[in-house]
C-alpha cells in the first residue's frame, strides 16, 4: 500500500472513534441474530438490536445488549408484513435518539432495509447502511406482478446501500449482479460457526476423537438439524427411508417450517427408521448431535431455481467441524464446493435414484476414507474467531470514510472502498 494511502486510512480510523451499530433484525431471538450481535460485541461495538418477534425458538433468551421490539410477524405472509412495517415506524421514530448516535445500520432482510433507510433519511444521514442476505426467498425470484414489485423495491433500495453482505458468492453472482444489476461493494460472510473459547474447545475435542471408526456399515445415520423446510425435500427423505429400511436411519432435530406438519408427524409414526427429537440449543448441542450421525443432509429442494441452488447451508460448517460429511445435489453451489474440496458426496439427477444406488454400494472403508479427508481439513474452514470477522472490519472502514466525506464533502472516498470486496473467505486450497 502506498504511504499516502496508508496515512489516509490511519486518519479515517482515528476519525471513527465510536463503534456504535444498530442491527435491524427480522427475529430478535433467531440463532443467526444472536451470533451476529455477539460478533460485533467481540469486535468492540455496542450494538442495539431493533427487530420483530416470530416466537420460533430461543424464546427465553435474555440478551446482554439493548433491544427495541418492533412487533410480531411470521415467515412469508408478505402483505401482512407490510402492515407490520408500517406499525413499526412509530417505534423507529420513538428510538430516533438512539439511532442518531449510531455510525452503522445493518439490515438483515428487505423489510429491515426499508426501516434502516427510513431511519437514515430522517434521523442520521451520516450512517453507513449494510444489507445482509442469508437467504433469497422464492418471492424475490417469482414471476408475475408480486415478484416484480418486490424486486423493484429491492433494486431501488440497493442504490442506497453502502455494502452488500451475502452468505454465498452465488447470491451475488447469480441474483444481485445478474438479476438486480447491483454493481456496488459486496462481501461474502459465510455461515461459519462463531464459538466461544469453551465451545470451540469442546467441538475440537469431538473432532479429535472422530478419527476413530464411528460406523461399521448399515444402517447409516443421516442427520437433518435446524430449520426443517421444503415439502419436496422431506418427501424425498421419507421415500429414501421407505426404499432403504435396513440401510439408513434419519434423525430430525429442530423446527419444522415450510412442511405439512400433519403429514410429517404421520410419516414419523409409520416408519421406525425416521425420528424427530424436537428442538435443540445452538451451538451448545451441536457436537452431541453430529457425533451421533454419519452424514449431514444438505440437499434443499424448496426453491431449486434460486435459493436452494445458490446457498451454502449452515449444516456444512456445523457438520464439517466435527468430521461429519455432507450429502448434496451436485450442480448446486454447496455440491460444487464439496466436490472442489472433496469433503462429502454429491448426487446428479435423478437425485433419488443416485442416493439409493449410493447407499446400496457404500462400504465402511470408502466412508472412513472420506471422513479422514474431512478431518484433515483445517478447522477454520468451518469456524471463525474474532480476528477473522470480515463484516465489522469492512463496516468500520466504510463508516470512517463516510464520516470523513461529511466532514469534507470535496474529499474523494478512497478507491479501495469503491471496489468490490473480494469473497476470499471460502478456502479452496
Amino acid at each position: 500500500m502506498p504511504p499516502e494511502a496508508a496515512r489516509e486510512r490511519a486518519v479515517r480510523r482515528r476519525e471513527f472513534e465510536r463503534k456504535d451499530i444498530a442491527i435491524f433484525e427480522p427475529d430478535l431471538t433467531e440463532t443467526t441474530t444472536l451470533a451476529r450481535a455477539k460478533e460485533f460485541v467481540a469486535a468492540g461495538f455496542q450494538p442495539i438490536i431493533l427487530g420483530f418477534r416470530r416466537g420460533r425458538y430461543n424464546r427465553t433468551n435474555i440478551a446482554p445488549w439493548r433491544e427495541i421490539e418492533l412487533g410480531n410477524t411470521r415467515d412469508g405472509q408478505y402483505w401482512k408484513r407490510v402492515k407490520a412495517l408500517i406499525c413499526a415506524l412509530p417505534v423507529i421514530v420513538g428510538g430516533r435518539r438512539d439511532l442518531r448516535a449510531r455510525a452503522i445500520f445493518l439490515a438483515r432482510n428487505l423489510d429491515q432495509l426499508l426501516l434502516a433507510l427510513f431511519a437514515r433519511f430522517f434521523f442520521n444521514p451520516k450512517a453507513v447502511i449494510a444489507y445482509e442476505v442469508v437467504d433469497i426467498q422464492p418471492a424475490f425470484t417469482r414471476h408475475g406482478l408480486r415478484g416484480a414489485i418486490i424486486r423493484a423495491t429491492e433494486r431501488a433500495c440497493l442504490k442506497e446501500v453502502d455494502l452488500l453482505a451475502v452468505s454465498s458468492p452465488a447470491f451475488c453472482r447469480d441474483y444481485f449482479q445478474k438479476k438486480q444489476r447491483y454493481r456496488g461493494p459486496w462481501v461474502v460472510v459465510e455461515n461459519k460457526l462463531r464459538l466461544s473459547s469453551a465451545e470451540a474447545a469442546r467441538a475440537l475435542q469431538v473432532r479429535k476423537v472422530a478419527v476413530k471408526p464411528v460406523n461399521r456399515g448399515a444402517p447409516w445415520r443421516i442427520g437433518y438439524f435446524g430449520l426443517i423446510r421444503g415439502q419436496a425435500t422431506i418427501e424425498l427423505m421419507m421415500r429414501l427411508a421407505i426404499a432403504l429400511p435396513e440401510k439408513i436411519e434419519i434423525e430430525f432435530r429442530g423446527i419444522a417450517t415450510t412442511v405439512d406438519h400433519g403429514w410429517f408427524h404421520a410419516m414419523l409414526a409409520q416408519h421406525r427408521n425416521v425420528r424427530f427429537g424436537g428442538e435443540y440449543r445452538n451451538p451448545d448441542d451441536l457436537p452431541d448431535l453430529y457425533s451421533g450421525v454419519d452424514f449431514a443432509w444438505a440437499i434443499d429442494l424448496e426453491n431449486t431455481d434460486g435459493n436452494s441452488r445458490w446457498l451454502l447451508p449452515c449444516r456444512f460448517y456445523e457438520a464439517g467441524l466435527v468430521g461429519v460429511p455432507c450429502l448434496a445435489a451436485r450442480e448446486f453451489e454447496i455440491g460444487q464446493l464439496l466436490d472442489r474440496l472433496d469433503l462429502g458426496w454429491t448426487f446428479a439427477d435423478p437425485v433419488e435414484a443416485s442416493l439409493i444406488a449410493f447407499f446400496d454400494s457404500l462400504s465402511p472403508e470408502a466412508y472412513a476414507q472420506k471422513r479422514r479427508t474431512l478431518l484433515a481439513c483445517p478447522a477454520d474452514t468451518f469456524m471463525t474467531g474474532d480476528a477473522d470477522d470480515v463484516l465489522p472490519k469492512q463496516l468500520t472502514e466504510l463508516a470512517a470514510a463516510r464520516r470523513a466525506k461529511f466532514a469534507n464533502p470535496k474529499r474523494d472516498v478512497p478507491a479501495s472502498l469503491n471496489e468490490n470486496v473480494l469473497p476470499g473467505s471460502i478456502r479452496t486450497d
